[in-house]
């Protein structure tokens, strides 16, 4: 058992992919900008706003990690685990706000007149995208492995990243193609990528919100731990089960029916036998509060 709610190894290796996200834009905010600005193309310009966001949201979700992995204390007997879903919502938060800020300044360019953007911006977003897939693979994994939505989140981020860079190549690509009348291309794909940042957004706040609010998490593994209970001797049936997750662990209520002759220490017994069979079959679940009702 670990002394906080938040399993040591599983913080760390989340910490590791976000600083790695985080030193990753800090280069690409600087190509995506600096090439935007020479080659005149605003939708790479709202790429590296976008990217610039994805800094200071990775900053947010590294603070959420390392606020989840403190110990319980008297104000948090339950650890500071809901820190790492809050920071996934802060994240999503920011999305929006970027896609907000990327769809009325496409608008204001769309109105306004200017040049095709330069061929050589192309080769940029292909590498941009490309990376930022490689991310978005490479951190979502290390969210699934630890069951983190803050990283899960970061790693969205990343990919909506991407599918700006990607919106801004096609864009530029028919600036390029269609020629004059054709120049406000690349601004119509930033606004289009805004929608998509918007729709991953969601996906990153509802999840997030759900463990907040203490919903029960998706999966099977609940009818398995069912099952795990009632291969304890003489625990007689399941009268209610509630699980709730906090950071990357789990919190079990239940109430198993015994018969009702057994004595006090009996059913203590019996009590600590379900919560120890529970968590040795899953050390993601930090503690198991079991309720003993008379059959």
């Amino acid at each position: 058992m670990t002394s906080s709610t938040l399993e040591p190894h599983k913080a760390k290796r989340g910490e590791q992919t976000t600083l790695v996200g985080i030193f990753v834009n800090i280069g690409l905010v600087l190509v995506k900008g600096i090439t935007g600005w020479l080659g005149h193309s605003y939708a790479l310009i709202a790429d590296a706003m976008e990217s610039a966001t994805d800094i200071l949201t990775s900053i947010l979700v590294w603070v959420g990690l390392r606020t989840a992995s403190k110990a319980p204390d008297t104000n948090h007997p339950y650890g500071h685990g809901k820190a790492e879903p809050l920071a996934a919502i802060m994240v999503s938060i920011a999305l929006v706000g970027a896609a907000i800020l990327i769809a009325v300044q496409s608008i204001q360019h769309i109105q306004v007149p200017h040049e095709i953007p330069a061929p050589f911006t192309l080769v940029v977003l292909a590498v941009v995208v490309v990376v930022k897939e490689i991310l978005f693979r490479r951190i979502a994994k290390v969210g699934d492995e630890v069951e983190s939505s803050a990283v899960k989140a970061d790693a969205w981020h990343h990919r909506s990243d991407a599918i700006t860079s990607l919106t801004a190549f096609i864009g530029i690509s028919i600036a390029l193609i269609g020629g004059p009348g054709y120049e406000s291309a690349d601004d119509w794909a930033a606004l289009l990528a805004s929608g998509f940042i918007i729709v991953n957004a969601y996906h990153i706040f509802r999840p997030s919100f759900g463990e907040i609010m203490d919903e029960t998490p998706a999966g099977d593994w609940q009818q398995e731990l069912k099952v795990i209970a009632m291969t304890v001797a003489e625990v007689k049936g399941i009268d209610k089960f509630r699980v709730r997750k906090t950071g990357f662990e789990y919190f079990i209520d239940l109430h198993v029916t015994v018969p009702g002759s057994l004595t006090v220490s009996q059913g203590h017994a019996i009590a600590h036998a379900v919560k120890a069979a529970i968590m040795e079959a899953k050390p993601a679940v930090y503690d198991v509060l079991v309720h003993i009702e008379p059959d």
